[in-house]
């Protein structure tokens, strides 16, 4: 859906001037950045792509060229002194995240990341002490909490209508080849973070989140050995929530039939997602438990419809906000709740030990990296050398 240039009125009722439309920057012109540039488009004149930064600095000009954008750079540092910028998106390897974003946050522009944010707790909360000091903001893609049914899902557990949350599965099985790894930045905490725990499963976690609330605790596992990469290649973990409701998530990329699922099990309904990247309303399945037929359907058929999960749907709500004075979704802190539930994840596979919200402080290993102590197979490794 196309949005119309904002407008004000005068005291006398006279339509004002339209809001200028607002500048933007994409960092990294690789294929998530196209993603970027179509939902800008989506947005019509509220929002303008005026340049395109990247090291490859003739990539930068293809995408440029395919995008209709004026300018192209190989450092942000260089547009952010040429033009007043209102939006930096950062669509570049996760290690690059934190100090892109705060040179866009030092420059006052609000920014909008791709997941991860971060590489750790450590480098998001240096990210947050960054943003506080900025009058810019940070938003993280989560495009999944955007669609009309994931919304419609989280307003009917948070207002009871489907009553007590019970248990949920959250299941990201993917496959990525031997040569998906072939990429430099991929397959290493230091550079990527974590493997499908923080990078593929991470997307379908923070809906988990978003429909559940806080988490309390976890246990988990993880294990490699079929792909040549040095994270895990699966993770499974159960989840306690401060409801009490408990959930199953596995993360996985050597899964040849691939799905992205969710399925909550409430008092009186079960709702179930079932798509791969992305979803429509048409993705989901309402269950009513016996006697509550009636009121399940009316309560469904009520909710916000005809949104799929996208891009678009998020870039609409940060310029929305960004419009109101407010704070664009979803927030870095938001964000970091999710991320925290990532290395606890880690924390207790790694060490197999109970993990509790919180027990993460600032020095703790796991706050510092993902693999904190070492991953299983790497203390492996080192004491087969000694």
């Amino acid at each position: 859906m196309e949005h119309a240039p904002a407008t004000l009125t005068d005291p006398a009722g006279a339509p004002a001037a339209p809001r200028p439309a607002r500048s933007a920057v994409v960092v990294g012109t690789g294929a998530i950045a196209h993603a970027h540039a179509a939902a800008l488009r989506t947005a019509g004149e509220r929002v303008r792509l005026v340049a395109a930064v990247d090291v490859d600095e003739d990539r930068a000009r293809g995408f440029a060229e395919r995008w209709g954008v004026p300018a192209t750079a190989g450092r942000l540092e260089d547009v952010l002194a040429a033009h007043p910028v209102d939006l930096v998106l950062l669509c570049t390897p996760p290690a690059t995240h934190v100090p892109l974003a705060e040179t866009a946050l030092a420059a006052g522009a609000n920014v909008v990341v791709e997941k991860p944010v971060a590489l750790s707790l450590a480098q998001t909360d240096r990210l947050l002490a960054a943003e506080a000091a900025s009058t810019g903001s940070v938003a993280v893609v989560s495009q999944h909490r955007f669609g009309s049914g994931v919304r419609r899902l989280a307003a009917l557990v948070a207002d009871g209508t489907l009553g007590r949350p019970l248990v949920a599965t959250c299941l990201t099985q993917w496959y990525r080849p031997d040569a998906y790894f072939q990429v430099p930045w991929r397959g290493t905490f230091e550079a990527e973070g974590g493997g499908p725990t923080m990078g593929h499963g991470i997307h379908q976690v923070d809906v988990l989140l978003a429909v559940l609330g806080q988490w309390s605790e976890v246990s988990a596992m993880a294990a490699r050995g079929a792909r040549p990469t040095r994270t895990e290649e699966v993770s499974t973990a159960t989840v306690r929530f401060a409801s009490g409701a408990l959930a199953a998530v596995v993360n996985s990329v050597v899964s040849p039939r691939e799905t992205s699922a969710l399925r909550f099990d409430l008092e009186r309904a079960t709702v179930e997602l079932t798509h791969l990247y992305g979803y429509g309303d048409e993705d989901f399945t309402v269950t009513a438990a016996p006697g509550h037929e009636e009121g399940v359907a009316r309560a469904w058929a009520a909710g916000p419809a005809g949104v799929p999960s996208s891009h678009a749907a998020q870039f609409a709500a940060v310029l929305d906000a960004l419009d109101a004075g407010t704070t664009p979704p979803v927030a870095l802190r938001t964000a970091r709740d999710t991320l925290e539930l990532v290395a606890a994840t880690y924390r207790s596979a790694f060490t197999g030990e109970l993990v509790r919200r919180g027990d993460i402080g600032p020095d703790d290993p796991f706050a510092l990296r993902m693999d904190g102590t070492g991953a299983p197979w790497e203390r492996a490794g080192t004491a087969a050398q000694r």
